[in-house]
């Protein structure tokens, strides 16, 4: 990374500045601008979420926001209603009133002086959701969009469900946010009022989790907000960006096809980061590639971004089995139109433990699986963002649980980019059932590397507005279509698919212990392959990683990230115990300091799916000369045939003593999962 010390334009920043909104509610922002702006007025950058600008993202914010400044741009970093310094109260994600907000935000932000008129909108995940939604109002002033790690469809790609089933992420962010939200604005910036704010804030706290819970299809509830209800709605020219080890690659292809607005889409190895110091490496010069957009579409500056492909992806190289890598080798391809027009697909029929090249292989034959619970413990996190052992492992054990077809050894290299799929005729002897499929590189030496996967309730297998019944024993044509990736696999290593009736700790368990038969009469692997992109070396494409200087920090604990998974020798049941101690740190600059541990554990029986549980504790502490608060935040959830139970609280001290409690104890019925 070079840090960069000098800029065109010299930097002023203001740490808080108050945004009245419509219903006299004041948002706080920090904003970085040229010192010439009040006289030479430039475009504002909007950057919006709940994330707490004073601590939460200081680290990032000061790599990114100055660095655009000092390039001619108003950075302005806003904290969503309820959170950090903003006043109000947070009722949910994706809200109207945070949507409303937003655009009272750019209202008044095209009012000040120091603003042209021209608005842009960057941020990842909650941000870059919100960038999009904002888009899709269509305010006159928003002319571009810079959206990292996002989606398009908030019930098929986010960390609530995939595929219609329950993810077990869906417990672990409500309990996340249970954790950040419960947390007070900083007196040095609001003053006295503190902690009048953090009592409203504590009483009014709602458990997030129990509304997404509640909301088992693709309702109303998941129609707001997710922009392909109507992709011409965006007019906003937006660049898509993310990475291969995050969970919303999949929308970066499907928004690249469906948006009628001008469109470029960046896909790198990364997990759930900022492109300009994700992992793993090789980084970009993510804020050089982010100044060309915008200088493009808010300054009117002829940069060569309309001209550039519409897809760049770096296709990643075998590698040995890993839950975490600090670097993917590969290489750059780019696509210049996509859907590549060129892009071929490379088909295997099913037949008893292969993968064969040729139609029908199967003949008549079927075949039998069902997958122990445990099922699914290699295969890493939902969405890897934490910076811990979370990508997903050697594959044998899963495999050995699972059903799985070889192809055999590859004759030529395989460059596969964009979203294999499987079409298989089953059937299954439970009402309730799901079905994973992996597709692996099977390397040489026998360690077998997962290259992507997908997950689905059967009873969404036609669409998840209206699920459809699974009668036992009735057969069912299934297409699973698995995630979006760029993997090159080698002469001489193997594909394989596998399958398995379970997938746990990603998915929460059927009611009931699941049998499928499987024909392989017309079983198909359909495998996108990437011999119509060009291939370019990285400095054709982007120049090397830059960023403003780091935050000024001391660290008082290192983090530290752990995952261990035992197995109870007596009863066969196995628990995965995580931690994500994010260690503790002072800001030299504001003496604020934070710390952040995480803890979840996750408990299943091979036999028995309803001992399924999970339980996450977080802990955040502030502390400044003369002021200390601590906040605990607890979920957990069991489930029966009918229902969900879900018990939660949190504790908020000042000082030692209890300052606020507030419990929940919810029942919420099975309907779809």
């Amino acid at each position: 990374m070079e840090y960069v010390l000098e800029y065109p334009n010299k930097v002023s920043c203001d740490e808080n500045v108050w945004i009245p909104m419509p219903d006299g509610t004041k948002l706080a922002a920090r904003i970085w601008k040229p010192e010439s702006a009040s006289q030479s007025p430039v475009p504002a950058i909007l950057e919006y979420l709940p994330y707490r600008k004073r601590d939460g993202t200081a680290a990032r914010d000061a790599l990114t926001h100055p660095y655009f400044a000092g390039h001619g741009y108003a950075c302005v970093r806003v904290d969503i209603r309820g959170n950090g310094e903003s006043e109000g109260l947070m009722t949910d994600e994706y809200t109207r009133q945070e949507q409303d907000d937003a655009l009272a935000i750019i209202d008044w932000l095209v009012a000040q002086s120091w603003c042209d008129g021209s608005v842009g909108m960057m941020g990842i995940s909650w941000g870059g959701f919100n960038g999009l939604q904002v888009a899709a109002l269509q305010p006159s002033a928003l002319k571009a969009v810079i959206t990292l790690c996002s989606t398009d469809d908030r019930f098929a790609d986010d960390i609530h469900f995939s595929g219609g089933c329950l993810l077990n992420e869906n417990l672990g962010w409500g309990a996340t946010m249970l954790s950040y939200s419960s947390r007070p604005p900083d007196p040095d910036l609001v003053g006295p009022a503190w902690r009048g704010m953090w009592k409203e804030r504590l009483e009014a706290q709602p458990l997030l989790i129990d509304t997404w819970l509640r909301h088992q299809t693709r309702d109303a509830y998941w129609h707001h907000g997710s922009i392909c209800e109507d992709f011409s709605s965006v007019q906003a020219a937006t660049l898509l960006v993310g990475g291969w080890g995050d969970a919303y690659s999949n929308a970066i292809p499907r928004m690249l096809e469906g948006l009628t607005c001008p469109r470029k889409a960046i896909i790198g190895p990364w997990v759930h980061k900022y492109p300009h110091f994700a992992v793993p490496e090789p980084r970009i010069g993510f804020l050089q590639e982010a100044l060309r957009w915008w200088d493009h579409w808010l300054k009117g500056v002829e940069t060569g971004v309309e001209g550039d492909p519409d897809l760049r992806a770096y296709v990643m190289n075998s590698a040995p089995p890993q839950t975490w890598y600090t670097e993917r080798a590969g290489r750059w391809v780019s696509a210049p139109v996509w859907p590549a027009q060129s892009q071929n697909r490379k088909a295997w029929g099913l037949a008893p433990g292969q993968l064969v090249e040729a139609s029908g292989a199967g003949g008549t034959e079927t075949l039998h699986i069902s997958s122990p619970e445990t099922c699914g413990h290699d295969g890493g996190e939902y969405c890897a963002i934490w910076l811990g052992p979370d990508l997903p492992g050697d594959q044998r054990r899963d495999d050995a649980l699972s059903i799985t077809f070889d192809s055999a050894p590859l004759l030529e290299t395989l460059d596969v980019l964009g979203a294999a799929t499987v079409d298989i005729k089953l059937k299954a002897d439970k009402a309730y059932a799901n079905i994973a499929a992996r597709l692996c590189d099977v390397r040489p030496d026998g360690s077998v590397t997962r290259i992507t996967h997908e997950v689905m309730n059967l009873r969404h297998r036609n669409g998840s507005a209206a699920p459809q019944p699974v009668v036992p024993g009735e057969w069912m044509n299934v297409r699973l279509q698995l995630d979006d990736v760029g993997y090159r696999v080698p002469a001489g290593h193997s594909l394989r698919l596998s399958i398995s009736s379970a997938y746990w700790p990603l998915i929460w368990p059927t009611p009931e212990r699941v049998t499928f038969e499987i024909a392989l009469a017309d079983a198909v692997l359909s495998v996108p392959v990437c011999e119509g992109c060009a291939s370019d070396s990285p400095s054709d494409l982007f120049e090397k990683p830059q960023a403003a200087p780091e935050q000024s920090l001391r660290t008082i604990r290192e983090e530290e990230h752990t995952r261990r998974l035992e197995t109870d020798q007596a009863t066969g049941a196995m628990s995965l115990h995580i931690l994500d101690d994010f260690g503790e740190s002072e800001d030299l600059d504001t003496r604020l300091t934070t710390s952040q541990c995480a803890r979840e554990v996750q408990r299943i029986h091979p036999a028995d799916p309803l001992c399924a549980s999970m339980a996450a504790h977080w802990t955040q502490t502030l502390d400044r000369e003369g002021w200390s608060v601590r906040t605990e935040a607890r979920i957990s959830m069991h489930s029966d045939n009918a229902a969900f139970h879900i018990k939660a609280s949190v504790e908020a001290y000042e000082g030692d003593d209890l300052f606020h409690e507030k419990t929940w104890s919810e029942t919420i019925p099975r309907e779809q999962v």
